[in-house]
């Protein structure tokens, strides 16, 4: 049924088709910059999450007061807090910020990966095969990252990004082709 009514109104898109060919093209030259500068990429994201993070954590602490007589209050003030601080030191330490966060994405890898291929192992459901190779891809991405640290908490992040961006933008560019070749 969704597929139906999402496919009903690709007409209302036919006279729009390029602006969303625009978009592809600024997010696919927006990901190649990012990849071509993936260093500098990775400290503008990390510096953005920070200040997410911080505004975030004020956000809390705010909603906090405005909840005073609930007995949970304390928790939120201490997170809120928590969120400003952690937030402000990752925006004002962009270097360091994204050589944590990709330590951490490391070992989440590296632990999950295992975890999914021998979970797998253990329950050869149908189509275990792909949830092995899954979790071996994954793990091994993880200790890559790992290995390759402190050095790929400088670029892997902005490289991941670019990534992202990248395929999004193809994806909407073959959209935008799409909705142009739809019939009136």
């Amino acid at each position: 049924m969704t597929s139906f009514v999402l496919a009903a109104d690709l007409h209302h898109l036919r006279d729009r088709w390029g602006r969303l060919l625009a978009l592809g093209i600024v997010m696919i030259v927006l990901g190649v910059v990012a990849l071509i500068w993936a260093p500098l990429a990775t400290l503008g994201t990390v510096f953005v999450l920070g200040w997410l993070i911080a505004i975030s954590g004020l956000v809390e602490a705010i909603h906090a007061f405005h909840v005073r007589r609930w007995s949970g209050v304390f928790l939120h003030i201490a997170g809120g807090v928590l969120g400003v601080l952690l937030g402000l030191l990752i925006a004002t330490h962009p270097a360091s910020g994204a050589l944590l966060l990709t330590m951490l994405l490391a070992a989440y890898l590296a632990v999950i990966g295992l975890f999914r291929a021998i979970t797998a192992l253990c329950l050869r459901h149908r189509s275990w095969g792909w949830a092995v190779l899954d979790g071996i891809v994954t793990l091994v991405l993880g200790l890559l990252l790992w290995t390759a640290w402190p050095l790929s908490g400088l670029w892997f992040l902005g490289f991941a990004v670019g990534i992202a961006l990248l395929l999004r933008g193809v994806t909407i560019v073959m959209f935008a082709a799409a909705v142009r070749s739809k019939p009136h």
